[in-house]
């Protein structure tokens, strides 16, 4: 298959272009997307438990700062998605679900989507200055993320193994978020960061490997180059031990956290690593859910592991049990004794 039957091929998934409506401005901004700005609810929860002695915010402040900087999330992500589908609308239509956006399918403005972009993202930090300037420094470090990941000449996207890294930032980003809206005055433990981040990346790559494996199935290899430069440079097998690297990695960083912070939730390991086995078959399953992570709500399997680990998170918040203290420190078998007893026959 040449280049120019590709093309074809991608045109052919594309309607005529007619002029693009205010509704389907508004479609780029992917309001439906924000599903994933759950990650913001872990930053909360675990500044409340570990840092709500410490914060001077009262119940009411908090309430405040959350909805309001929940609100400013959304509006910085969507100011993101805008770049996203308007700089990507020339690679998109080789993708069979993304072929079908906005910015494919009608003919919009350069200056209207730069103006919409504007006033998402002017709207989002506006919003985050007036709950603290640690919430603030968080959105802006979103923003900033979506430049790098979508704007030439860094593009990150473009870039092997690095537009999985540079995408799942967005994870302890949220994080922070969620952790500013309780104490603005310290930052989540490191551990706790990287583990969201690789957590992330096994996320974002699990999604790449769905997509190679579905894609190159139906539309061949070329076609999926087409659609993202990076694709050129993975193999499943690529795809594949990349999975197992993020995967070791956030757990080597999750045990690292809870070992350190509250031994008891060293009981929450099970329903991680289910988790991560859950996510890892829909990734191998054709047409998974795993292609649309904002989706995953959807996935049966994932919602009844999530739901299992949140009942082992409240358990291990409440129920201190300090017989697990013992995994903490040092403890040998000593077998020195072993010639006193009585020798055989």
């Amino acid at each position: 298959m040449t280049t120019s039957d590709l093309t074809a091929s991608g045109s052919a998934r594309t309607s005529p272009r007619m002029i693009a409506g205010f509704s389907d401005y508004l479609r780029i901004a992917r309001f439906d997307h924000m599903t994933k700005n759950v990650f913001i609810l872990p930053g909360i929860a675990l500044a409340l438990l570990l840092r709500g002695n410490a914060t001077t915010e009262g119940p009411l402040d908090i309430l405040w700062n959350v909805v309001i900087g929940f609100v400013a999330a959304v509006g910085v992500a969507s100011a993101n998605y805008v770049i996203n589908e308007w700089l990507d609308r020339d690679f998109d239509r080789f993708h069979p679900e993304k072929s079908q956006r906005a910015a494919v399918q009608r003919r919009m403005f350069g200056p209207l989507v730069l103006l919409e972009y504007l006033l998402l993202l002017g709207a989002g930090l506006a919003l985050a200055s007036l709950v603290n300037d640690a919430l603030f420094a968080a959105c802006l470090l979103l923003a900033v993320s979506g430049i790098t990941y979508n704007v030439k000449p860094i593009r990150t996207k473009d870039r092997p193994y690095l537009d999985v890294l540079s995408e799942s930032i967005n994870n302890p980003i949220r994080l922070l978020i969620g952790w500013a809206m309780v104490d603005a005055g310290s930052l989540p433990p490191v551990s706790l960061l990287l583990a969201f981040w690789f957590g992330g990346a096994f996320l974002m790559n699990s999604k790449r490997l769905a997509e190679y494996r579905d894609i190159v199935a139906s539309d061949g290899r070329e076609t999926l180059g087409l659609y993202r430069r990076s694709f050129r440079h993975y193999s499943e097998n690529h795809l594949s031990v990349a999975n197992l690297v993020h995967a070791l990695l956030c757990a080597f960083f999750v045990a690292i956290f809870l070992i350190k912070y509250r031994i008891e939730y060293i009981l929450l390991f099970p329903g991680i690593v289910t988790l991560f086995a859950v996510y890892y078959a829909l990734a191998l399953t054709p047409n998974s859910v795993a292609r649309k992570p904002e989706k995953l709500y959807r996935a049966r399997p994932v919602i009844l592991a999530s739901v299992a680990t949140t009942v082992l998170f409240v358990f291990a918040t409440f129920a201190d049990i300090p017989a697990l203290e013992v995994l903490a420190s040092q403890h040998f078998i000593e077998t020195g004794a072993l010639h006193l007893l009585p020798s055989r026959p």
